[in-house]
C-alpha cells in the first residue's frame, strides 16, 4: 500500500490530470483467501516460522503453478471484471505478487485487458511474481533483474528502479538538531528509532527490554503503526525501562523520525528498508520474518548496509558499538548511499505514463 501511495503521489505531481486509484485486490478474492492471509499467514510466521520458510522455499523451486493458486487467480480475475469495465484503466500497477498473478490470469481471460506493471517491493524476487504476459517489471536490484531474465522474462520488460517510496526520505535535513527540537526529542541523548512493521508483529517490547542495559544515554521512539495490540504491549514495556520512550501509532512523517534518529532497529520489510537506505539511518535488523524478510536481511547485510542481531541479548553490544563509533556509522551510511534509490517512484511513474499513453493511443486507433 505504501508503494502504491508513493506512485500515486508521484503520478499526480507530474500530471495533476492523471487519475489513479488504489484497490485492495484481496477484497475481490474468495473469502478463504482473506482468512488465509489474515489468520494463516500471521499465525504461521508467529508460531511455526519454520513451516512458512519451508513452504516459501518450496514454492520458489516449483516449476508448475499449483491448482489452488491457479483457481484463486482465476476466481479473482473474474470478480475484477466489473471493476475493470467500470474504471477502464489504461494501465494496472501491482505492488504485490497476488494481484500480479491475478492480472496475468485476467489478461488470459479477457482480450481487452490493459497493460500491467509489476512493482516488486523487496530486495529479492519470488517466482510468484513471474509471468510471461506482464508488460513491465520494476525491481530493486540488478541481481533481481538477472534472476527474472534467467527465469524467462524478456530483458526489455525489467527495469532496475528501486522500491517506490516518498522522495522526502532522501531529502536529508541540513539541521538535525533543529529537526529534533521540532519533534520535541531530547538533544542530549542518542535517538533510537524502533519500528515493527505495519502488521504489528515485530518484537518491539523485547527490543525495549534488551536496551535497558545500555550504558549510553538514549531515548526511544517506537512506531507501532495501526496495531492497537502492539501499542498496548509497548506502553506496558515502557514502564519497565529507565530511558524515555515515545510511542507513536500511524504517523505521516516517518521520514522526519528517520532523519532525526541515530540508529533504527527494525524488521527488514522492503518498504521500511528502502526508506531507511534513502534516509541514511544506520539499521540494526532483528527477527526478520521467514521468506522475503530473511532474503532482504541477507542482501543488506552482505552489502554492509545493515547489521543483523539474532539474539536480543546481543542488541546492547551492537547498538552501543554503532552509537559510540562515528566511523562505523559513516561506513554504513556510505554503503547505504550506494544502494539507496530515493527517486524510484519517479522512474516507475515514467514507465507507467508511457504505457498508459500507448494504451490510450491503441484504444483510439
Amino acid at each position: 500500500m505504501a508503494a502504491a501511495s508513493a506512485l500515486r503521489a508521484e503520478l499526480a505531481r507530474e500530471d495533476p490530470a492523471f487519475e489513479s486509484a488504489v484497490v485492495d485486490s484481496y477484497k475481490y478474492a474468495a473469502s478463504v483467501v482473506s482468512r488465509v492471509v489474515s489468520d494463516g499467514y500471521l499465525g504461521m510466521v508467529k508460531t511455526i516460522p519454520q513451516m512458512y520458510r519451508f513452504l516459501y522455499d518450496r514454492a520458489e523451486r516449483a516449476t508448475e503453478v499449483g491448482p489452488f493458486r491457479t483457481w484463486i487467480h482465476q476466481f479473482t480475475a473474474a470478480n475484477l471484471r466489473g471493476l475493470m469495465q467500470e474504471m477502464k484503466p489504461d494501465v494496472v500497477i501491482c505492488t504485490h505478487a497476488f494481484p500480479c498473478g491475478v492480472m496475468a490470469e485476467y489478461k488470459k481471460q479477457f482480450s481487452d485487458a490493459p497493460p500491467v506493471v509489476g512493482v516488486v517491493t523487496d530486495f529479492a524476487v519470488h517466482s510468484f511474481w513471474m509471468h510471461d504476459n506482464i508488460e513491465r517489471y520494476a525491481v530493486a536490484t540488478p541481481e533481481m533483474r538477472a534472476t527474472m531474465i534467467e527465469r524467462g522474462i524478456q530483458p526489455g520488460r525489467v527495469i532496475v528502479s528501486g522500491i517506490p517510496i516518498s522522495p522526502t526520505f532522501g531529502q536529508l535535513p541540513a539541521d538535525v538538531e533543529g529537526l529534533r527540537a521540532r519533534l520535541d526529542l531530547p538533544r542530549d541523548r542518542n535517538v533510537v528509532l524502533m519500528m515493527g512493521g505495519g502488521l504489528g508483529i515485530g518484537p518491539l517490547s523485547t527490543v525495549m527490554q534488551a536496551l535497558n542495559t545500555l550504558n549510553v544515554p538514549i531515548c526511544a521512539v517506537v512506531i507501532v503503526g495501526r496495531s492497537s495490540r502492539s501499542a498496548e504491549r509497548v506502553l506496558e514495556a515502557a514502564h519497565d525501562v529507565h530511558y524515555p520512550v515515545r510511542v507513536l501509532g500511524f504517523v505521516g512523517n516517518v521520514d522526519d523520525y528517520m532523519h532525526a534518529a541515530d540508529v533504527l532497529v527494525t524488521k527488514p520489510g522492503g518498504l521500511t528498508s528502502a526508506e531507511a537506505l534513502a534516509a541514511r539511518v544506520p539499521m540494526v535488523l532483528f527477527k526478520p520474518l521467514p521468506g522475503q524478510e530473511e532474503r532482504n536481511t541477507r542482501y543488506l547485510v552482505e552489502r554492509h548496509a545493515a547489521l543483523r542481531v539474532k539474539r536480543a541479548n546481543d542488541l546492547p553490544r551492537t547498538i552501543t558499538g554503532l552509537l559510540q563509533s562515528e566511523n562505523a556509522r559513516s561506513g554504513m551510511r556510505a554503503a547505504m548511499s550506494a544502494l539507496a534509490k530515493p527517486d524510484a517512484a519517479r522512474e516507475v511513474a515514467g514507465v507507467i505514463r508511457d504505457l498508459a499513453a500507448d494504451s490510450g493511443e491503441e484504444a483510439t486507433a
